[in-house]
C-alpha cells in the first residue's frame, strides 16, 4: 500500500481536510528525534506526496521541522498543486518548510538544486485502477521510478528510499503466519493481478541499480496494511470499510469468508518507520513496514465493531470451504526491529478508534 489517494486528501477535492491530531505527530518526533541531525540544511524530494502516506510524511515533516528548529525544506510533486494547497492549507505556512510543484511521476520537469534525500512513493495501490488500467500502473510504477531515480542522479541526492510493497512475494504460504524479507516467493508474472506487486518487484532492481550505477543509497519499505487518519473508507482496504459500516449505522459486511488474515500497522508508526529507513537504514536493504499480528477478516470487523459500536452486527456473506487454504498478508518485522529499533506503539483498537475519530465519528 502506499501514496493512496482517499478521502481526507483527494486533491480534486475542494473541502479542507482537518490536520492530523498533533498527539500523534509528536509520536513520530519523539521515535525519530535522533535522525534529524543529519538532515539541516538539506532539501528532500517526495514523489506521492498528496495521498494517503503522503500526507503523513508531510505533516510529520512540518511539525519536526517547526519543534526541532531544522532548516531543512521538502519539496513534493502534486499533479494538482492548488488542489492540494486549498485541501491541506495548514501545510503551507512558512515555517512548515514545504513546496510543492506541478508534474506527472513520469515527466515532472526537476526542480532547481541539490535534493540529497528522495522518496519514492507515487503509486497508488488502486484496486480499481489495476482492474480497470492495469497498463496506467505499470507505466506510473516503472517509467516514475525511472524518471524519480534521473531526478536523483543529477540532483545529488545520496540516499532513496522507495515504498515498495509486500505485494513482491507473491501468494504468502498458508503455513507461514508472519513472512519474512527472505522469502523467495514472486507474483505470477503471466497475471495481470501481478502489475502492481510486479512492478513493485523490478522498481527495487532500478533501486539497486541506482545504487550500483550511481552511487546513490537505496532502501526499500515492503508496506503492508495501515490504518489511520487518511485512510479510505470507500476502497478496498476492509479496515476502512468496516469504519464506514459502523458510521452508517452498521451493519458491518464481509463479502467473502472472513478467513483471510490480515494485519494492520498504525500510519504514525508507519512514518516514525519511514523516516527511520530513509535516514539510517543501510543501503541495499528491504524492510517489511506493518504490524505482525495475524488476524482473521472476522477478527478485524469485530475488532472495529468492539472499538466503536459494541452493538453493531457483523454480517459475513461468505460461506467457510473447509478444505480452502487460508489467505495470509502478515509481515515478520524482526529485521526491522532488530536493525533499525522501530516497535509497534499504537494497538488495533486505538487505530480504529483515532481513524474514525479523525473521520468525525463520536461516541453514541
Amino acid at each position: 500500500m502506499s501514496a493512496i489517494a482517499g478521502p481526507g486528501v483527494t486533491e480534486a477535492s475542494t473541502q479542507a481536510a482537518k490536520p492530523i491530531a498533533q498527539a500523534d505527530l509528536f509520536a513520530v518526533l519523539e521515535q525519530t528525534r535522533d535522525c534529524w541531525q543529519q538532515a539541516r540544511g538539506e532539501r528532500i524530494f517526495v514523489t506521492g506526496g498528496t495521498g494517503f502516506l503522503g500526507a503523513w510524511l508531510l505533516e510529520s515533516f512540518a511539525l519536526i521541522r517547526r519543534e526541532l528548529k531544522l532548516d531543512t525544506r521538502l519539496t513534493a510533486l502534486s499533479r494538482r498543486p492548488d488542489a492540494f494547497r486549498a485541501k491541506m492549507p495548514h501545510l503551507f505556512a512558512e515555517d512548515c518548510g514545504i513546496d510543492l510543484v506541478a508534474g506527472d511521476v513520469r515527466d515532472f520537469a526537476f526542480p532547481e538544486g541539490t535534493h540529497k534525500y528522495v522518496i519514492a512513493a507515487a503509486t497508488e495501490a488502486s484496486a480499481k485502477q489495476l482492474a480497470e488500467e492495469p497498463q496506467e500502473m505499470w507505466s506510473t510504477i516503472l517509467t516514475g521510478m525511472q524518471h524519480t531515480i534521473e531526478f536523483a542522479r543529477t540532483h545529488g541526492a545520496k540516499r532513496l528510499l522507495q515504498t515498495s510493497s509486500g505485494a513482491v512475494y507473491g501468494r504468502q504460504p498458508s503455513d507461514v503466519v508472519n513472512l519474512p524479507e527472505e522469502f523467495a516467493g514472486a507474483p505470477d508474472s503471466m497475471s495481470v493481478k501481478s502489475v502492481y506487486g510486479e512492478g513493485k518487484r523490478v522498481s527495487e532492481m532500478m533501486g539497486a541499480l541506482a545504487e550500483r550505477v550511481y552511487g546513490i543509497d537505496q532502501v526499500s519499505a515492503r508496506i503492508f496494511a495501515l490504518g489511520g487518519p487518511h485512510l479510505p473508507l470507500d476502497s478496498h482496504f476492509a479496515l476502512g470499510n468496516f469504519i464506514r459500516d459502523v458510521m452508517r449505522g452498521g451493519p458491518l459486511v464481509i463479502e467473502g469468508d472472513g478467513t483471510p488474515t490480515r494485519s494492520y500497522l498504525y500510519a504514525g508508526d508507519a512514518m516514525a518507520w519511514l523516516w527511520t529507513m530513509l535516514f539510517q537504514a543501510p543501503s541495499g536493504r528491504a524492510y517489511n513496514l506493518g504490524s505482525p499480528e495475524s488476524l482473521s477478516i472476522r477478527q478485524v470487523a469485530e475488532a472495529v465493531r468492539d472499538a466503536l459500536a459494541p452493538e453493531a452486527e457483523v454480517e459475513v456473506r461468505g460461506q467457510v470451504r473447509p478444505d480452502a487454504a487460508v489467505s495470509r498478508y502478515v509481515p515478520s518485522v524482526e529485521r526491522a526491529e532488530s536493525e533499525l529499533g522501530v516497535r509497534v506503539t499504537v494497538d488495533l483498537h486505538a487505530t480504529v478508534r483515532r481513524t474514525a475519530e479523525w473521520y468525525g465519528w463520536k461516541q453514541a
